[in-house]
């Protein structure tokens, strides 16, 4: 499934099965989760995709075969690919261990084809194996969703209230990990959505409620998943002194101004970018641990138009995964 331009819809096309190069593999997609990412994409709101472009960065699939150089993985092996898909790894902040920052690095289904295919390429580098207790169906949401709402957790801290902005795929995995932790959450939805709350407080949530409502008490942190610039100064209003609030987006429209008063008191904001592949490798080694449950909706390739368009609507709960 191509995008050929910025708002148009994807088209089915039919190309050769591409040849993995120097430190690539070659995989058959199994399951391939969509994300918000794409429909930032798809808009226009991201700059310079590579066009034409096939979308998709939660790629679950099965080793065909290997390029030069590449032998971490053999054939037959299952594999996730996520969102990072390459960095120069000689920068300082690819040696520094903050490989998300690096300026030159390229991601899956934007800079490279993603996984809205039956086949991809991947490099090897950044690969992770997928965790036996997990179908294809399943995994697919844990390689977006699950590692920046990880990251976000982690960027958070101790924070033992917290809230959770936006109840989609990645809230609906991140709120087994703060539950699994022992956190206190406060789920946030789009005023109305009273499905969205009731899943909330089905996997753990003690409130739930708008988000133009505050909290019954003041948050440690807050996580915004939601790309709506106007929930910053509403969570920071939600935090208490020395609360942090993490914007888990790639994209999010402007933020309105605000007193000062909402982050003074030593409130912190700040942003997560990426993610690094010790993220991936501490996600996937706790997510069957607690066990980390995914409740997905399934489209097949010809329908990624259709389950791109009940993303924005909200048409489902938890995640969609495209199956080839």
């Amino acid at each position: 499934m191509v995008l050929e331009a910025a708002q148009a819809p994807l088209r089915l096309d039919e190309r050769p099965v591409p040849v993995p190069g120097p430190g690539e593999l070659l995989l058959r997609v199994s399951a391939c989760g969509i994300c918000r990412t794409d429909l930032h994409v798809i808009d226009g709101e991201l700059p310079d995709p590579k066009l034409p472009l096939v979308l998709g960065h939660q790629i679950v699939g099965m080793v065909v075969s290997a390029g030069p150089g590449a032998s971490g993985f053999g054939a037959g092996a299952r594999v996730g690919l996520p969102w990072l898909g390459w960095t120069c790894g000689k920068c300082g902040h690819c040696l520094g261990g903050r490989e998300n920052l690096c300026a030159q690095a390229r991601f899956t289904g934007y800079h490279r084809d993603g996984g809205l295919a039956e086949y991809a390429l991947a490099d090897e580098r950044f690969c992770f194996p997928i965790p036996e207790a997990y179908p294809d169906l399943a995994a697919a949401p844990l390689l977006c969703a699950g590692l920046i709402g990880y990251r976000s957790l982690v960027l958070a801290g101790d924070a033992e209230r917290l809230g959770l902005y936006g109840f989609g795929a990645a809230a609906h995995i991140v709120i087994q990990v703060a539950r699994h932790q022992g956190r206190r959450v406060f789920a946030f939805t789009r005023p109305g959505d009273g499905a969205a709350q009731s899943f909330a407080r089905e996997l753990g949530a003690e409130w739930a409620g708008p988000s133009d409502q505050p909290p019954p008490e003041d948050l440690d942190a807050a996580l915004i998943f939601a790309p709506a610039g106007e929930l910053v100064p509403a969570a920071l209003r939600a935090v208490a002194r020395g609360g942090t609030v993490v914007c888990a987006g790639i994209h999010m429209s402007d933020i309105p101004s605000f007193p000062y008063e909402l982050l003074w008191g030593e409130r912190v904001l700040r942003s997560v970018a990426n993610l690094t592949r010790r993220d991936g490798e501490e996600f996937l080694a706790l997510a069957p641990q607690i066990p980390v449950r995914t409740e997905v909706t399934s489209y097949p390739l010809a329908r990624a138009g259709q389950a791109l368009d009940d993303l924005r609507a909200g048409r489902f709960r938890g995640a969609a995964v495209v199956v080839p």
